[in-house]
């Protein structure tokens, strides 16, 4: 590698170029990470991730206290939210994650940090501003940004994206959102919570659309009862100004349909970040779907590499800190492993949760793969009663053998429980395994191992045991039949 400046060069500081650039450093790679922007973190950080979590909690903290009589407390009056306040508190949290994601951190690590925006020459090199850099591997880590369609009079009506919902003046009056996904659902919640009348426009006849049409119907019917509209399968024809502030105009089916609130928030999905980047230059066509990586995370020119939301393929942040670590292990230890996404885990975080792992009913059968489905619901969870939680369960698709195929839980705190399953599924550890472990009384982790429970039972309860246990040991069988009560007298 003598012939060049750097053993690995990234270009972009968001979740999967830091995990490169910190774990490449540490393992005493010389390393140039570029970032275009003044602050490293990406979108995650500054208008994703967090920022989103904390106004979560925010208006999940408000809902309670508007809901102090549900736990036998007295009731208080609330005024009503300053948003100023809450963008301070998301800006707060921003600035203590921070310096984990600063310059000065990955420097202590050992990496170089620039400012620029680069371009590359050749699968090697890379014009930075009035400089050329070479490297022996480049990763491509430049992340997404909201996807804009081209909607007629969309680009003539100001409107929203996770760009500029955080650092609002003021609380919005009214919001509509074009879309049905995670973003759009959880910003629904949130913004309904703290006080604004929200509409989700929807073109699809299911929200969440990757999710099971079950479980998605789940959140709905949570986020309806706090006063959500839905208006879904409608088609967007023109977007406009009005006296409220903007006119939504389109179709259900044949009826037409004008919808009208004090601002948009458009959240129909990412695009990659390529421009500027001349990928043309190595024989890479750009697309705004993602950058095409084979499953070593490669793009078509072998020695740039690219991972998390520009490839398009999960966008997520673990997914992002997953295939960094993919890349470092062919950049820098040269080992040819594969990116395998069966086990990765995602979670919407509405209340309730959904988190999914595996295959939910609609991509078993799109693989024709034959599946069995096992069902608790959290209210048969002691902890989620006391908690005032019982909407949800937990919906789990196991194999001819028994095997977890994928869990889905809808619930609280869906996103922890699904952990244990995380390490369940990844490892191949058995159901029986899981099933005989011991978990502190009351949690909400019970669910897991009851639902577990209950798969192994079917065999371990099964008449065919039963008659050879009484074979065997002479077992006199039951005690009383169906049905009876404590209110028999003995003898």
């Amino acid at each position: 590698m003598a012939g060049y400046d750097y053993d690995l060069g990234v270009i972009g500081g968001g979740a999967a170029g830091l995990t490169i650039a910190a774990g490449a450093s540490r393992l005493g790679a010389k390393v140039l990470l570029i970032e275009k922007e003044a602050r490293l973190g990406g979108d995650c950080l500054h208008y994703g991730c967090v920022p989103s979590k904390t106004l979560i909690r925010t208006a999940q903290v408000y809902r309670l206290a508007q809901n102090m009589e549900r736990f036998g407390l007295p009731p208080v009056h609330l005024a009503p939210v300053d948003f100023s306040r809450v963008r301070a508190r998301i800006r707060q949290v921003i600035d203590a994650v921070q310096p984990h994601d600063s310059p000065e951190r990955f420097c202590s690590l050992g990496a170089m940090v620039k400012q620029g925006e680069p371009s590359f020459v050749d699968g090697h090199l890379v014009v930075l501003g009035s400089c050329r850099v070479s490297s022996r591997f480049w990763v491509v880590a430049t992340g997404s940004e909201p996807f804009v369609p081209a909607i007629a009079g969309l680009q003539q009506t100001p409107f929203l994206t996770n760009k500029d919902l955080f650092s609002l003046n003021e609380l919005p009056k009214s919001l509509l959102i074009l879309g049905g996904g995670p973003i759009a659902v959880e910003m629904a919640q949130a913004f309904c919570r703290l006080g604004s009348q929200v509409t989700v426009i929807h073109r699809g006849p299911q929200i969440l659309s990757r999710e099971d049409a079950d479980m998605a119907a789940l959140v709905q019917e949570r986020l309806v009862a706090e006063g959500v509209r839905f208006v879904l399968e409608f088609h967007v024809n023109e977007i406009g100004r009005c006296q409220d502030g903007v006119v939504v105009r389109g179709a259900v089916a044949s009826e037409r349909m004008e919808i009208r609130g004090g601002q948009l928030l458009v959240a129909l999905g990412r695009k990659a970040n390529t421009e500027g980047l001349k990928l043309e230059n190595m024989g890479i066509e750009p697309d705004p779907r993602g950058l095409p990586v084979d499953r070593r995370m490669r793009t078509a020119c072998r020695s740039v590499f690219a991972a998390g939301d520009v490839t398009g393929k999960y966008q997520f942040t673990h997914a992002a800190g997953y295939e960094g670590g993919v890349v470092i292990a062919n950049t820098v230890f040269r080992l040819p492993r594969k990116a395998d996404y069966t086990w990765l885990p995602w979670c919407t975080y509405t209340d309730p949760e959904l988190a999914s792992i595996g295959l939910n009913e609609k991509r078993a059968m799109a693989q024709n793969i034959p599946y069995m489905v096992w069902e608790e619901e959290f209210s048969s969870n002691d902890r989620s009663l006391t908690e005032g939680e019982a909407v949800g369960k937990l919906k789990m698709l196991v194999d001819e053998r028994d095997r977890p195929l994928g869990v889905q839980i809808c619930g609280p705190s869906a996103g922890e429980l699904l952990g244990v399953w995380s390490a369940v599924c990844s490892s191949g550890t058995k159901l029986s395994s899981l099933a005989q472990a011991v978990f502190p009384y009351p949690t909400l982790a019970e669910i897991n191992k009851r639902v577990a429970g209950a798969v192994v039972g079917r065999k371990l309860f099964s008449e065919r045991v039963r008659k050879g246990l009484s074979l065997i040991f002479q077992l006199k069988g039951r005690a009383e039949d169906p049905g009876c009560g404590l209110g028999k007298n003995a003898g």
